[in-house]
């Protein structure tokens, strides 16, 4: 199930790529700095960014304040995984995912009463648990409706970190265990640690045995020391255990971040910046970013297709999603193809390569191909008209223009 690859992801096309280049991407920073959200349309608006954790050096914990904002207009992230066609064939209803993240307040607006948590996991101080679960759960409200990928779901909300959002191994594996005990359909995992743990080894090994989808980021989330030309590649955990579906996270261009921490072994990439959804705290909305939002879509997308066929296995379950994918050096999530295709009737759709994930933005070789195929088009039609003036119109002029003699009576 593991891939080794670098890739070129999806770009957009037309005046949806028109719209992502001309809005930058910010990936969230303190909480209260506002960021620009890139929405399809291609007009600008400012929320407040979701952050993945809190200053551990802070002498006192301050939660992530209630923003004040609501969203004007769709992200381009819900039109790019195409929800509301996908939602016609399925929301996900008589599945359960458990989210492993800094927790879920049970009663934030917008997830309908459908998430429980255990522990300290109903206490979500940082929000970006609670940020997920409406990527995955979320029903929408408010007049743009931005609903999760599976907003019929019920979610189980668990704590892999502490009140700031630190990650630890100990919980992460507690967690994961709570999870496949609970009868979890999938199992998301927010969170990537920079070491191997053995007991999250055996965790996430007794969860596939279970039956259990794992999917985790492949990455950590900003803020962290970004990616330069002399970071290596390594591996986050859980991400890169067996069995797990390790997913990462691309811009609206289709390519990764710029400062995106390198890895290996990413199976799926999906959106995972310029994303809207809600907090623990008010109605309003911010914005999120990271291999986390990716991992939540996916995992939104793997109960749509548990709820769908409750037969599969969860290694048919993660064939499905990567087989249905848009085809790239890595395959990029395909929502509505997941769910809707016949495998028996297409081949495998896409296939990663060997190597550390430096995903290049194709969108520009794109243009270029483009204006060749143009230019090609018109060539041709050049050539045509220039052969039907040096054959066609003297053969007219001789006949008098009338026309030719097909030998008939």
């Amino acid at each position: 199930m593991k891939r080794r690859g670098p890739g070129a992801v999806r770009p957009l096309c037309g005046a949806a790529l028109a719209a992502a280049l001309l809005l930058p991407v910010a990936a969230p920073a303190a909480a209260g700095v506002a960021s620009v959200v890139p929405a399809a349309d291609g007009k600008r608006q400012e929320l407040p960014p979701m952050p993945s954790a809190l200053d551990p050096r802070a002498d006192a914990v301050e939660c992530t304040a209630a923003s004040r904002e609501k969203a004007e207009k769709q992200d381009w992230s819900r039109q790019r995984l195409d929800l509301a066609r996908v939602h016609q064939h399925g929301t996900g209803a008589g599945t359960t995912v458990a989210l492993v993240d800094t927790g879920v307040s049970t009663d934030a607006a917008g997830l309908g009463g459908r998430v429980t948590a255990r522990g300290a996991a109903g206490d979500d101080c940082v929000g970006h648990g609670t940020f997920l679960a409406g990527l995955i759960v979320g029903e929408g409200w408010g007049r743009t409706r931005l609903p999760g990928v599976a907003p019929e779901a019920e979610l189980l909300a668990l704590r892999g970190t502490d009140e700031r959002g630190s990650a630890d191994a100990a919980l992460v594996a507690g967690a994961v265990r709570d999870a496949t005990a609970a009868g979890a359909d999938v199992i998301a995992v927010g969170v990537a640690l920079p070491k191997r743990d053995k007991e999250l080894t055996s965790a996430v090994a007794e969860a596939v045995d279970a039956g259990a989808v794992v999917v985790a980021a492949a990455t950590p989330d900003p803020p962290h020391a970004g990616a330069t030309r002399e970071t290596p590649a390594r591996t986050y955990w859980p991400a890169g255990e067996p069995g797990v579906l390790s997913v990462a996270d691309m811009l609206p261009s289709g390519a990764r971040p710029g400062d995106a921490l390198p890895t290996d072994g990413v199976d799926l990439v999906a959106p995972g910046a310029g994303v809207v959804s809600g907090g623990p705290r008010g109605d309003g909305h911010y914005l999120g970013a990271g291999a986390s939002v990716a991992a939540a879509y996916t995992a939104g997308t793997a109960a749509l297709i548990c709820a769908a066929r409750p037969d599969d296995t969860p290694e048919e379950i993660v064939h499905r999603l990567t087989a249905t994918a848009y085809p790239a050096d890595i395959p990029q999530l395909d929502a509505y193809a997941a769910l809707t295709t016949v495998l028996g009737d297409v081949p495998v759709r896409a296939q990663a390569a060997a190597g550390p994930v430096t995903v290049r933005d194709t969108a520009s070789a794109d243009r270029a191909a483009n204006r060749a195929a143009v230019f090609v088009l018109l060539g041709t039609a050049g050539v045509l008209a220039v052969l039907w003036a040096v054959v066609a119109v003297p053969r007219a002029r001789a006949r008098g223009w009338r026309p030719a003699d097909t030998g008939r009576d």
